[in-house]
């Protein structure tokens, strides 16, 4: 198996694998087995080995010596970690993001919010969420920063699905109203702050 292949294969069965666990389908503490998701996926371990090193970066994963891979858990204090990380990370990526900010990019994070707003389940409200943060971070160019806001983004969707198993009602998000209108003023500091504040409350709250 050529190296492209298997890398393309490992990004998909990555991706499987963090959706399920994300949507908590796969739970905490299973182990994966390589063998059975190489049947799977009918490849050979290679790409399985690399798909799990994919996941444990993103923190969905554990790998220990002698006992394999398991679906890592979650405290309270990994949730708050995950929220000051991504809050840190995002401000300084939409700091550098605003000089190249356009009107028709504002309007897409537009639709991307009242999309949220829309939204009859957690799952598609997460969805536009992380679409209207993508549309107003990805003009910073920088991709190692994106990446990183990326993986942490799937850990804070893992803590939202956690909390929300029975009635969903979309909320109205006020603060991305707020981002919005800041960067549509040239107020680039005051939407950094909405953000800032906006990202850390996701730590702030407990699941149900």
């Amino acid at each position: 198996m050529s190296t492209a292949k298997s890398d393309t294969i490992a990004t998909r069965i990555s991706k499987e694998l963090a959706s399920r666990i994300v949507a908590g389908q796969i739970e905490a503490g299973t182990k994966l087995r390589q063998d059975h998701i190489a049947e799977e996926f009918g490849t050979s371990h290679v790409p399985v080995r690399e798909a799990f090193r994919r996941l444990e970066a993103q923190g969905l994963v554990v790998s220990e010596p002698r006992r394999g891979v398991r679906v890592a858990g979650f405290s309270l204090e990994e949730v708050r970690e995950v929220a000051e990380m991504r809050a840190a990370l995002e401000a300084l990526a939409l700091r550098n993001a605003v000089p190249h900010l356009t009107k028709a990019i504002l309007d897409q994070a537009e639709e991307a919010n009242k999309a949220g707003d829309r939204a009859e389940s957690v799952e598609v409200w997460e969805k536009a969420n992380r679409t209207f943060h993508r549309i107003i971070l990805a003009p910073c160019g920088m991709p190692r920063l994106l990446k990183a806001i990326d993986d942490l983004h799937t850990a804070s969707a893992r803590f939202l699905f956690s909390g929300w198993r029975a009635e969903w009602e979309a909320p109205t998000d006020r603060d991305h109203r707020a981002i919005l209108d800041a960067l549509r003023a040239g107020q680039a500091e005051i939407a950094a702050s909405v953000l800032t504040r906006h990202v850390q409350t996701v730590g702030q709250k407990k699941p149900r």
